[in-house]
């Protein structure tokens, strides 16, 4: 589960602005040097191709999503986590807007 507050971390001032603004996020990262987003989803169905592993905590919300090698959509809501795997895509609906914390877990 997310705190509701994180410290010591280092957030970049641009913003991440994908589909027109539907999807938001800033990129931060941990003292580790561990890199997440932390972002919102407005209502709407978006398909996005993955690099590293993700690794997805939704804060509020819910959404359907479609991973890799499945063919029907499922349920998350707060406070779920799903990982996508490296070098694919997924897809996520939302009739709502979502909050999430998302890892980035390198291959």
């Amino acid at each position: 589960m997310i705190t509701k507050e994180l410290l010591d971390i280092k957030v970049t001032t641009k913003a991440n602005i994908y589909w027109n603004g539907k999807v938001v996020s800033r990129t931060c990262y941990r003292k580790d040097g561990s890199k997440f987003t932390l972002g919102i989803i407005t209502t709407g169905t978006y398909t996005f191709d993955v690099g590293d592993k993700e690794v997805v905590s939704l804060i509020a919300g819910e959404a359907e999503i479609i991973l890799p090698d499945e063919t029907e959509w499922r349920v998350v809501k707060t406070p779920d986590v799903f990982e996508i795997p490296a070098h694919s895509k997924y897809q996520i609906r939302t009739p709502e807007v979502v909050e999430y914390l998302c890892d980035y877990i390198p291959d």
